[in-house]
This record gives C-alpha cells, sequence and structure tokens, in this order.
C-alpha cells in the first residue's frame, strides 16, 4: 500500500473543512437587521446590512437582531384596582432595537423581560385607580406604561414606542352591577332634563303672562290717558263755545234795541219750555199769567238782570 494515501486523506479532508469554514465565513445581512459577531468568545462587532467574510475558526454570529418597530403580546393577566375589583387587562407592547450589542449582553431576553415590566407596571397603575377611572383613563395607563418600561429598557439598548390596552374584563355580576348603574345614571339624567324642561316651560310661560299684563296695562294707561285728554279738549271746546255764545249775546243785547229782542227770545223759549212740560197727564203750575203780556216782560227783564 503506497504510505502517500492516508496522507492525501488527511489532507483532502482538511481542505473540505476549511472549504467549508471558508464558506461559513460568508455573512450576508438583510435589511433593517443587524448581527453580533464574537471572536473567541468576545464580542468583536456589529454586522449591518450588506455581505461580510468573517474571520474563519475564529468569528462567529452570536445573535442576530431585526431594527425593525416589533408588536410583543402582552397576556391577559388579573390585577385589583383601589376599590378591590379584579380585572383582566391585557395589550400589546411595540419597540425597537436601538442598540444590538446592548440588546445582546444588557439582558438575556429583552422580549420576555419588556413583557414582565409591562404586566408589572400595569398592576402597579391600575391598583391606584378605581374601577370606574380604569375605563376613563386607557391613555394614561399607556403613557405610564411606556415611560416605565422605555426607562428601564434604555440600558438595553431597546426603545418602547408605545403600548396600547386591547381588553379590559371584569367579572359578570360586577359587569352587571355597572349596567344597572348605567342605566340608573341614564334615568337620572332623563327626568333632570324633563325637570328642567317644565322649569323653563313654566319660566317662559310666567314671563309670557307678564309681558301681557304689562302690555295689557300700558294699553289700558294710554285709553285712560287718551279719553282724559278727549274729555279735557271736549270740556274745552264747550267752555270756549259757551264763552263765545255769551260774549257774542253781551254784544247783541248792548246793541240798539238789542234788549227788546233778548227779551222777546227769552219769552219764546219760556213758554216753548213750558210747553213741552204740558204733557198729557201732567199738571202744571205757571209762575206768571201768560194772558199778561207785561207780566212775560217784566220776566224776562229779571232774567236779563234789567
Amino acid at each position: 500500500m503506497n504510505p502517500f494515501v492516508p496522507l492525501a486523506i488527511i489532507l483532502g479532508l482538511f481542505g473540505l473543512v476549511v472549504a467549508i469554514q471558508l464558506l461559513r465565513s460568508i455573512r450576508i445581512v438583510p435589511a433593517q437587521s443587524s448581527y453580533i459577531v464574537e471572536r473567541l468568545g468576545r464580542y468583536a462587532s456589529s454586522l449591518g446590512a450588506g455581505f461580510h467574510v468573517l474571520v474563519p475558526f475564529l468569528d462567529r454570529v452570536a445573535y442576530k437582531h431585526t431594527l425593525k418597530e416589533q408588536a410583543i403580546d402582552v397576556p391577559s393577566q388579573e390585577c385589583f384596582t383601589m376599590d378591590n375589583v379584579k380585572v383582566s387587562i391585557d395589550g400589546v407592547l411595540y419597540l425597537k432595537v436601538v442598540d444590538p450589542k446592548r440588546a445582546s449582553y444588557g439582558v438575556t431576553d429583552y422580549r420576555f423581560a419588556c413583557v414582565c415590566l409591562a404586566q408589572t407596571t400595569i398592576r402597579a397603575v391600575v391598583g391606584k385607580l378605581e374601577l370606574d377611572r380604569t375605563f376613563e383613563e386607557r391613555g394614561s395607563i399607556n403613557a405610564a406604561v411606556v415611560r416605565a418600561v422605555d426607562e428601564a429598557a434604555s440600558p438595553w439598548g431597546v426603545k418602547v414606542t408605545r403600548y396600547e390596552i386591547q381588553n379590559i374584563k371584569v367579572p359578570d355580576s360586577v359587569l352587571k352591577s355597572m349596567e344597572l348603574q348605567m342605566k340608573a345614571e341614564r334615568d337620572k339624567r332623563a327626568e333632570i332634563a324633563k325637570s328642567l324642561g317644565v322649569m323653563e316651560s313654566k319660566i317662559n310661560y310666567s314671563k309670557a303672562s307678564m309681558e301681557e299684563a304689562v302690555n295689557k296695562s300700558e294699553g289700558e294707561k294710554q285709553r285712560a290717558i287718551n279719553e282724559a285728554e278727549g274729555r279735557a279738549a271736549e270740556i274745552l271746546a264747550v267752555a270756549k263755545a259757551t264763552a263765545d255764545s255769551i260774549r257774542t249775546l253781551a254784544a247783541a243785547v248792548s246793541a240798539p234795541q238789542g234788549r227788546e229782542a233778548a227779551s222777546l227770545r227769552l219769552a219764546e223759549a219760556y213758554i216753548e219750555s213750558l210747553r213741552k212740560l204740558a204733557a198729557p197727564g201732567n199738571t202744571v203750575i205757571l209762575p206768571i199769567d201768560l194772558a199778561d203780556p207785561a207780566a212775560v216782560t217784566r220776566r224776562t227783564d229779571r232774567l236779563l238782570g234789567g
């Protein structure tokens, strides 16, 4: 047997191993990814996206990280509110790796660590709130979880962007009590709205009645004023006419033969008045003798002031 044959086999195997190692030392890193390379067990470098060649037998890729934002489901957990009501809360945590080296060596599993920290933070925050406020304060709970987890994950090279609560579940008995409470609140608001409507209606009616009474009194006042002014004007007109007639009569009496004419006119008016009194069934006592013209003349002269 040729003594060089075993040596050739050994060299061939060695060359095959070297070729395999050379091929394995070639690394193509995808976009938005980072590989952590260790040399003899120690950190050597971080490989970004692209083509890379490692040192055979010395370098190896120890960790692979994606630099994309990751959505991690936070499992449902039981929490107790300030008023000792048990609720179950689950959500989604969003984070991304900003420092691959620290994400590799700062914590064993940053995903698991962030989820656990989010759960403990939720329990602490919900424990400070009453049940009713737990539903109202979703935004503040989310913000508190982001602040706490981001602060703790910063040394790990991880950035927490946001946290969103998906579901808040309460026991059926508590849910039924909440439904009854909400129904009572709705009924209360309905009664208050109805009473306010009745009150406003009565107020509007009273205002309308008051305005009507005021307008009516103003109308009565104005009517009374108008009637008084009308009566005053009538009295003034009658007085003026009477005064004019007296002046005219006085002027007529002062004229020649005016006294005799006035006496004759008075006599005629006197006789006419007596004629109207002498109706059938009436008894008339005459103060003068109508058959005596002199008596009639004397009577009229006395009326004229003669």
